[in-house]
């Protein structure tokens, strides 16, 4: 066999990886009627190697969407519930006495966030003492406890929720810990038809069809590799900065995105352009990105807050600007 025949056949196996990624959204759709987009930010999340934070008021499946991800990924799946009362050691884990014949010894155990994918639920119901400790390991990918540092699974995503932060009893993330996150996802109402399909499918006989798993946890490796290696030219690359440093300079921009945003817009286009099956990242991913990932990073001032924009607005202003 000559050394030609030994060598992968590469663009096949990008192919294949990419089939698997669309089989885990059609998986996802068992569980989810609708919510295409929410869904692909999500994997774009994570071929990016990075944490979402998702808001939507209650009963919008945020729960059912990330339990399915994580099952058709052959992830281990764990779920944090936020309260109030909750500390940071029931998250990261304690250090606890354990006896045996050989007398008493102290052991580590571990807590719910070790596992691949932690859906951290109603973060902002969390005091921010608990909120820091969540934040710190997922920044840092590993725990502390009693002097010894544990490492996180591989990979490691934390999804969390939060609610309005109108709402009773929540606790706003500051700006520097939402900073952390890749993306803020904002998961809206079903259309007319789709609630009539979640209706029917969930209250009905028949159960919809368990979610399989249909991509390893070694391929998710793999692909965020090959997400990191998708080609974007210096005048795409150069846009997106631009667009993010135009964030600082507005007349109704209380603060701006930073130089983070501006890595996490490229590494998101890339993972965009990769889950559309396309070799090379074009505007069209870069402006589909922009408001998932800047909009937890602006806060505008109160002139324009009073007028009713949202940072959404401002981005889509900016992106009217550069069309």
């Amino acid at each position: 066999m000559t050394d030609t025949e030994d060598e992968p056949d590469t663009e096949t196996d990008i192919d294949a990886l990419q089939g698997r990624i669309d089989a885990v959204r059609e998986e996802i759709g068992k569980q989810i009627v609708g919510q295409r987009e929410v869904v692909d930010q999500l994997l774009v999340c994570v071929l990016a190697d990075g944490n979402a934070l998702l808001e939507s008021n209650p009963g919008l499946g945020k729960t059912s969407m990330v339990r399915a991800l994580a099952a058709a990924s052959d992830l281990s799946f764990s779920r944090v519930q936020n309260t109030p009362d909750l500390m940071p050691s029931d998250i990261t884990g304690t250090e606890i006495i354990r006896e045996d014949g050989a007398g008493r010894e102290f052991v580590f155990e571990e807590g719910p966030i070790f596992a691949n994918v932690v859906l951290a639920d109603e973060i902002n119901r969390a005091t921010p003492k608990t909120q820091a400790a969540m934040l710190e390991a997922m920044q840092e990918g590993q725990v502390t406890a009693a002097g010894e540092t544990h490492a996180l699974p591989d990979p490691f995503f934390v999804l969390a929720t939060q609610n309005p932060i109108d709402q009773e009893g929540t606790y706003p993330l500051p700006e520097a810990q939402t900073d952390r996150f890749l993306l803020k996802i904002v998961v809206d109402y079903p259309e007319r038809d789709e609630e009539r399909e979640i209706v029917r499918r969930y209250t009905g006989d028949v159960r919809p069809d368990p979610v399989e798993r249909v991509l390893t946890n070694a391929e998710i490796r793999e692909v965020q590799s090959l997400v990191r290696e998708v080609p974007i030219s210096d005048d795409i690359r150069d846009g997106a900065i631009d667009l993010v440093r135009a964030t600082r300079e507005g007349d109704d921009v209380e603060y701006g995105a930073s130089p983070r945003a501006s890595m996490a817009l490229v590494r998101t286009a890339k993972a965009r352009a990769f889950l559309a099956g396309r070799a090379h990242v074009s505007w069209e991913d870069v402006a589909a990105m922009a408001r998932p990932v800047l909009r937890h990073r602006i806060r505008l001032d109160f002139r324009a807050e009073r007028e009713g924009l949202t940072p959404d607005d401002a981005v889509g202003r900016l992106l009217d600007e550069r069309a």
